[in-house]
């Protein structure tokens, strides 16, 4: 999950940074309004973590902008300004949820995660697919009872598929949300890693979730489920 933060206190920004991507999210980083803006704007993010106070156009400003073009990212307000007015503002501004500074790491994390399945299936905090069971709040996955152990990166892939159930994936897709720009990934990494998730969650069961669309990408689906008779 693709996350931009947008924070001019460097210090701060490198700790919410370093903090989410420790969770499994890939982050951009933005430092004033303008830039944060602009980066919203090119880049399809699940979710924009927006400060308040910002130089060259405040969050507010960025949020309405946002809002008029249609760009519904989910997105989460910071501020030391903690007034019912403020929050009013900031809401009404086109916030999804606000959080004022100094705020503690796992509340931002958890009111994140509730942002992103806001529009999702999922209400519980669980994601599920038939027997596949994902914990985004602890990176647990299992399948059919059985515990499955799976890389960072590979829980990345998973999740990211979980979360959109039943949409066909492409590769491009899957880059975007789920590496760094600045990594270092060949051509074909998106097929190996989802070769190797495949070994894990689908191939010790005999219901097979994981779908290559030949030439397009992929699609984790949910199976059809007859109707039962009585």
């Amino acid at each position: 999950m693709r996350i931009l933060v947008i924070e001019d206190n460097r210090r701060l920004c490198a700790a919410l940074k370093m903090n989410l991507t420790d969770e499994g999210y890939v982050v951009d980083a933005a430092y004033d309004g303008l830039e944060g803006q602009t980066s919203a704007e090119m880049t399809s993010y699940d979710a924009i973590i927006l400060d308040i106070m910002l130089p060259k156009k405040d969050g507010l400003e960025v949020c309405r902008e946002l809002r008029r073009q249609h760009i519904a990212t989910p997105l989460l307000l910071l501020t030391a300004r903690d007034t019912v007015h403020d929050r009013v503002r900031g809401l009404d501004s086109g916030a999804d949820d606000y959080l004022v500074k100094p705020f503690a790491m796992p509340e931002l994390l958890a009111r994140l995660r509730a942002l992103l399945r806001r529009n999702s299936q999922h209400k519980s905090g669980l994601l599920e697919v038939c027997d596949l069971v994902v914990d985004p709040a602890t990176h647990f996955v299992e399948r059919g009872g059985q515990n499955i152990d799976l890389t960072a990166k590979e829980y990345a892939l998973l999740e990211y598929f979980v979360r959109h159930p039943n949409q066909m994936i492409t590769r491009a897709i899957v880059e975007e949300h789920v590496w760094n720009y600045d990594s270092e990934y060949t051509s074909n990494i998106v097929d190996v890693y989802v070769r190797r998730l495949r070994r894990k969650i689908d191939d010790p069961f005999d219901t097979k979730l994981l779908e290559t669309i030949r030439g397009a990408g992929y699609r984790l689906r949910t199976p059809h489920r007859p109707d039962s008779m009585e």
